[in-house]
């Protein structure tokens, strides 16, 4: 009796542990905190000062003060460096092989993404903001984030953006449509609205965002809370002067 309670606890060890474990994915590794960067663990409301070298999992948040940074090396390969005064959301952190997507939500500040893709790999880095949600597959970005307008600066590759609002709509057709036809969903981002060359829109806020639109190396979109966009080439010469650009060039050229 003893030895059969004994296996049943040990079972229900094991599932509980599973549970834990599954809940637990490592997003990454915060291999460079510079000042004051804290992290707030999932389901926790207590805020507490990195260490170098520190694993972060899905549903922590990391929170930087003023003059303060962060590099967190992400599992499987690539960075994502967050600004001063920044708050960033772990949200996902799914590794299948070759296939590895990376979630996060930047609730205010600024996050610099390069996660270059290795041969035959498929990654994709989403960082939403309150305004925008930006999707790359291999690539180098920034985004910064305000509750009235984000922007997100393209340097190399190609990002796909939209609105938060337009992305919970596209889920939500797809649950309907797999309700109705069976299986599982097929939501995927897309359709996506190709740009062949730089160009700019003709005047700054008129056109409002409905679907994804697609910028290249060299491309920066301003989207408002109210869906109107600005996209143009942004001044690449007076970017570089930026503190915050050289200290991420400088890593990435390491």
């Amino acid at each position: 009796m003893r030895r059969h309670l004994f296996l049943v606890l040990l079972v229900l060890f094991y599932i509980v542990f599973a549970e834990v474990a599954q809940q637990r994915k490592r997003f990454g590794v915060i291999t460079l905190p510079l000042g004051r960067v804290e992290v707030q663990k999932a389901g926790g409301d207590q805020w507490r000062k990195v260490s170098v070298n520190q694993p972060v999992y899905v549903n922590d948040v990391i929170r930087t003060r003023a003059k303060s940074r962060a590099e967190i090396s992400l599992t499987g390969g690539g960075k994502m460096r967050v600004g001063e005064k920044s708050e960033l959301v772990l949200n996902r952190a799914e590794i299948m092989g070759m296939q590895k997507n990376f979630d996060a939500n930047l609730k205010k500040g600024k996050v610099w993404v390069s996660a270059k893709a290795g041969f035959g790999e498929k990654k994709n880095v989403t960082v939403r903001t309150p305004t925008a949600v930006a999707a790359i597959r291999g690539t180098k970005y920034r985004a910064d984030a305000g509750e009235e307008e984000s922007s997100v600066l393209v340097y190399q590759g190609e990002v796909e953006v939209n609105r938060p609002e337009n992305l919970k709509k596209m889920r939500k057709d797809a649950l309907e449509k797999k309700q109705q036809e069976g299986g599982p969903p097929k939501f995927r981002l897309g359709p996506v609205q190709e740009i062949q060359a730089p160009t700019q829109v003709a005047g700054p806020y008129e056109v409002s965002l409905e679907d994804w639109i697609s910028l290249v190396e060299g491309m920066q979109i301003n989207l408002r809370a109210d869906g109107k966009y600005h996209m143009f080439e942004f001044d690449k010469e007076a970017d570089a002067q930026s503190d915050w650009v050289k200290w991420n060039e400088e890593l990435d050229a390491e």
